[in-house]
């Protein structure tokens, strides 16, 4: 005997929080309960503005009649889905058939959002490997380049992720390289896009010896896994990537050809962080994961996070859109 359930969120964020130049003042999403017998399995579908190419009310509308199907046919077909949709349903169809470890990696690397003095003492306190990462590509190629520099002399053992989102163009990305001393290049552990084109990356890469990965290139189509000069990782977000088969089958090819995999947040609530962190400590147990985002939230979400202080909105508190019992 199958039942479904879908519920609306709405949480609070930080009132710092900005995305594509716009500011974002709530996260909406979708969680979707599956009920088979006596098994639960539980997804969080939430498109991410500026990023995604649905909508929130798109998905809604596109979850309730796949619901309806799988209430009928018990299975998903997820192909031509919305890439949240697809994520959601297929974290909760793949606990409803406990195929999703419970251990969790809890491990992140602190996202530097605001004050660059803020994270310095962050990571002087942070035990074992020190890896972070910094947004770069928002201000001024040459800002971003000293920022990085000081970051690097300052601690020793740091080892930084920087996230370009594809901001630069090849002048400016020259630019920043030149503003790190070439002693402190091989502790950027990569550039996440660092150029609107791929090709325009790559270069960078060889003519500075400066790490990339691949994070929007993994979402292109037509986007093959392969081995280059440069290249040393690829960023999987499931949310804008699409089924967890699709992760998968991603992460498997990237160790194939010895590249590091990330498995990283978009903005989803803690409870599917929680998802994405027992997705990591599956996967990618070697690799510390893009995670810390919790701090952008006013509230948490059915889901506590470890150390996390925030009030919790139970799933009891949410508007049920539709069921089926």
């Amino acid at each position: 005997m199958r039942s479904a359930c879908l519920y609306q969120y709405e949480l609070p964020m930080d009132s710092g929080v900005i995305l594509r130049n716009q500011r974002l003042v709530t996260r909406q999403g979708w969680i979707v309960v599956l009920q088979d017998r006596h098994k639960t399995g539980m997804g969080e579908i939430a498109p991410l503005p500026g990023f995604s190419t649905e909508t929130h009310e798109q998905a809604g509308e596109q979850a309730i009649g796949l619901l309806t199907h799988w209430i009928d046919a018990g299975t998903f077909d997820f192909s031509d889905l919305f890439p949240s949709v697809a994520c959601g349903l297929s974290f909760a169809l793949m606990e409803l058939k406990s195929e999703l470890p419970l251990s969790a990696d809890y491990r992140s690397a602190p996202l530097c959002n605001g004050d660059p003095d803020d994270l310095v003492v962050r990571l002087t306190h942070m035990t074992g490997k020190k890896v972070a990462k910094v947004k770069v590509g928002m201000y001024e190629a040459v800002r971003d380049g000293i920022v990085t520099n000081t970051f690097l002399k300052a601690i020793p053992d740091l080892s930084l992720r920087l996230d370009a989102n594809r901001q630069w163009t090849p002048l400016k990305a020259q630019q920043f390289a030149k503003y790190i001393q070439p002693q402190y290049r091989s502790r950027i552990a990569f550039v996440e896009e660092p150029c609107q084109c791929p090709e325009d990356s790559l270069v960078f890469s060889q003519e500075t010896g400066i790490a990339i990965a691949w994070d929007e290139s993994v979402r292109d189509v037509g986007f093959k896994v392969k081995a280059e000069v440069g290249v040393v990782a690829i960023v999987i977000k499931p949310t804008l990537i699409g089924s967890l088969d699709r992760c998968l089958e991603l992460i498997d090819q990237a160790h194939n050809v010895g590249l590091e995999v990330i498995i990283s947040s978009s903005l989803e609530s803690t409870f599917g962080l929680t998802q994405l962190a027992r997705l990591a400590a599956w996967k990618t147990p070697d690799t510390i994961p893009g995670l810390d985002t919790v701090q952008l939230f006013a509230k948490q979400l059915h889901q506590v996070w470890p150390d996390c202080l925030l009030p919790l909105v139970s799933l009891t508190d949410l508007e049920v859109i539709w069921q089926h019992k």
